[in-house]
């Protein structure tokens, strides 16, 4: 008789039936088999919020066929990844298949030994994680499907809310008042080059007198430091500067020390997502993606599919003993014994709830390095993967020693003193695997009261700076240290408010939209806890809670629903959609006279007449964007009359329209890029379209010169078999050419499980 293992992710049910002999049936669950009623809220408030479940239409075929394969076999193994979703993933299907002879399983990484482990220790389903689990649903899913439907009506249809998602909003809005409240403050440094060889030594050359050059900055008057503000006008800085560039100068002091540069820790989900952002300028959903490709196997050459990495969802910073002891040797053998401490680095978890018994996100072999391996990999996975690998590595390794060098040059009155910092690598430790932005700079051999001259003045004038915006590294930050989201949710999380409109990506930091502050200001102003911090992170707590079996899930929600429920039903009842979305200005529209206010609308604020519908003038707010980029005109003619065409702004967001207006009413609506290159023209870039019924394809933005055009959206790969671009079709990457049809590679992340 056979046994039936269902895992969650088709390429991780591959990859382990290579570990299992033949009466072992692997199969895949592609995710969820069951959710809440799609349309409808799905949960019987009345009777304790009893959650109403369904098979997704998408889930039908396969739940069909596990239903099948499960009637012939003797024994099932739910083994979908171990954490709460994966928990109610095993929960549900066991829900459906309903078999009497069933276990589950569990494992940290996709590797023999790990496999063979989980089955030899099986254990019950952990109805705690699993409530946990529904807890988060059945919330998010109140908030969801309660709180959109007054936004549509009372801001603009098709807006939505959601629990997690809106504190991350808040936290970007908040970001940006913090930065138009900014008030730039002037101060000034003075810099100077000092050359510590008088050209007097025997043997001086070229080469040995740029080394005698000392880069210092000025830094005390009579013994006491400048303090950021001190020089802080011109006039003080060309005093100074009058008084020090005639000055004779002396080395007044030399100060060495030796200090040791702490070794990282290991990567969790924040930190792994942090690091990739600021290291390898991957958005957090694309770093999430690839581990789970690394995590569920990857084909090295003649071997079978090898699971690269543990788990990438976790707060831990745990390292098996199974890891440990093998790392310690390969330290020593690969780098020197001096290289590694005298027994494996144990490291503590200081994040909240954080999971012990989880590991740190590792390789599986550490002998794996990624220069050995790098052939089987694709650009992206050897980056993530080497990342990894590297900062698992150096974190057992010896710390760096640093000789630091501080040089004081005071004039020769001792009145003004300048100094300069260097700092040397003595001993390169873990940094002879992991690069940190320790940089090196040397400074020349000098000695105590020799004279030094000055070779160059230069006073230079700064402003403070406001704070930055959010990237997605301090984004996922600032979440984890407000502990708000969880190491499955940071993703998910910055993908949507993007997705949403709430949030827009501006040179690699986010940016809030109109959208997005205006619905922001309606949930801090009317549902305070919603989108209060400390709300959200003892939310989570009790999350935990449930998942530790300290608390029932029912009460925790009700807890949440009552207060938040009646504060619905009278905001509901007593705020109108003008008074929260429309502001009155002193402009009259320039065509009819009538009075002009500023409205809100899908794509954000906008200028409108009240004389609508018989007036329906409609332009920029005065100093927005649009407003600036009004009219501007481009280097494309219109087709109708074939005057310039300018970049304009309307109640439905940002179109092309002809200059010519109002002789000429030609407009066309802007396309969103998607980075890929038009195959047959190799000219253009595809972008997106709408079709007369609505539907989205991509075409060639050289449109009617080109006429190329996908109904799926590109990839950016190609199919390996044909070389025809890839499209994302469900949760795989497929081939665009019909004919070919060829299944390239599994892409989707399940990090979006529920």
């Amino acid at each position: 008789m056979k046994t039936l293992v269902i895992v969650e992710s088709p390429t991780k049910a591959r990859t382990i039936s290579k570990f299992l002999p033949s009466n072992y049936i692997v199969e895949s669950s592609f995710g969820h088999v069951r959710d809440l009623a799609k349309k409808k809220m799905g949960i019987d408030i009345e009777n304790n919020f009893k959650p109403t479940y369904e098979i997704p239409e998408k889930a039908e075929k396969q739940v069909a066929k596990l239903k099948k394969l499960a009637k012939s076999a003797e024994k099932i193994l739910y083994a979908p990844d171990e954490d709460r979703e994966g928990e109610a993933i095993a929960w549900h299907l066991h829900e459906i298949l309903k078999p009497k002879n069933f276990e589950r399983i569990s494992f940290h990484e996709i590797t023999k030994k790990a496999i063979e482990k989980a089955i030899e220790s099986p254990r019950k389903i952990d109805m705690n994680l699993v409530d946990s689990q529904q807890a988060r649903r059945i919330l998010d899913r109140l908030v969801g499907f309660e709180l959109s439907p007054f936004l549509w009506s009372k801001v603009a249809r098709g807006l939505s809310a959601g629990r997690v998602q809106s504190v991350a909003v808040r936290l970007i809005v908040e970001k940006e008042r913090e930065i138009e409240a900014f008030k730039p403050e002037e101060y000034w440094t003075i810099e100077a080059i000092f050359d510590a060889n008088d050209g007097s030594q025997s043997g001086e050359t070229p080469s040995s007198r740029l080394t005698a050059k000392i880069e210092a900055k000025l830094h005390a008057k009579d013994g006491k430091s400048y303090k950021k503000f001190d020089i802080n006008n011109e006039k003080k800085a060309k005093e100074l500067e009058k008084i020090l560039k005639d000055a004779n100068y002396k080395i007044a002091n030399i100060e060495t020390k030796d200090s040791k540069k702490k070794v990282p820790e290991p990567l969790k989900t924040s930190t792994l997502q942090q690091n990739a952002n600021n290291r390898l300028h991957m958005s957090a959903k694309d770093t999430m993606r690839v581990a789970q490709q690394l995590y569920e196997g990857i084909k090295l050459g003649e071997r079978d599919a090898v699971g690269l990495i543990t788990y990438m969802r976790t707060d831990s910073l745990n390292l098996s003993n199974e890891f440990l002891n093998p790392c310690h040797d390969y330290i020593k053998k690969e780098f020197g014994k001096e290289y590694a401490p005298a027994k494996p680095r144990v490291f503590k978890t200081k994040s909240k709830g954080a999971q012990e018994a989880h590991e740190a996100i590792r390789p599986t072999h550490v002998e794996f390095a990624p220069k050995e391996i790098e052939q089987y990999l694709d650009a992206k996975q050897f980056k993530v993967y080497n990342l990894i690998w590297t900062r698992t590595v150096a974190s057992q390794m010896n710390e760096a020693v640093m000789s630091s060098t501080s040089i004081d040059i005071n004039t020769e009155d001792d009145a003004y003193t300048f100094r300069a910092t260097g700092q040397t690598i003595k001993f390169d430790g873990f940094l002879k695997v992991y690069e940190t932005d320790t940089k090196e700079n040397i400074l020349p051999v000098v000695k105590e009261k020799q004279t030094v001259k000055l070779e160059k003045l230069d006073p230079e004038q700064h402003f403070t700076q406001p704070p930055a915006r959010y990237t997605e590294a301090t984004l996922v930050k600032i979440l984890e240290e407000h502990g708000i989201g969880r190491p499955s949710t940071y993703a998910p999380t910055i993908s949507t408010i993007q997705d949403r409109n709430y949030v827009d990506k501006e040179e690699k930091r986010l940016k809030p939209t109109d959208m997005g502050i205006i619905v922001n200001d309606i949930l801090v102003e009317h549902f305070p806890d919603i989108v209060d911090y400390d709300f959200t992170a003892e939310m989570e707590e009790d999350l935990d809670k449930i998942a530790h079996g300290k608390r029932k899930w029912q009460p925790v929600i009700k807890e949440f629903y009552g207060p938040f429920h009646s504060n619905l039903e009278k905001k509901t009842k007593s705020l109108t959609k003008k008074e929260l979305t429309e502001e009155t200005t002193e402009e009259k529209c320039e065509k009819c006279g009538e009075a002009m206010v500023i409205k809100t609308g899908r794509f954000g604020r906008f200028m409108a007449c009240t004389g609508y519908p018989e007036c329906k003038t409609t332009k920029p707010v005065p100093g927005s964007e649009e407003a600036k980029e009004e009219e501007e005109t481009i280097d494309e003619k219109c087709p109708d009359c074939d005057a310039p065409l300018a970049k304009k702004h309307g109640r439905f967001g940002p179109f092309l329209g002809c200059s010519n207006y109002p002789d000429c009413k030609y407009i066309k609506k802007f396309s969103k890029k998607t980075g890929v290159e038009c195959p047959e023209c190799g000219k253009g870039e595809l972008v997106s379209r709408k079709g007369r019924r609505g539907q989205i394809f991509f075409g060639c933005e050289k449109y009617p010169e080109c006429k190329f055009t996908l109904w799926g959206k590109p990839s950016g790969g190609h199919c390996p078999k044909c070389k025809a671009l890839t499209v994302l079709k469900g949760e795989e990457e497929v081939c665009s050419d019909k004919e070919c049809g060829k299944t390239a590679k599994k892409v989707k992340s399940l990090e979006s499980k529920v």
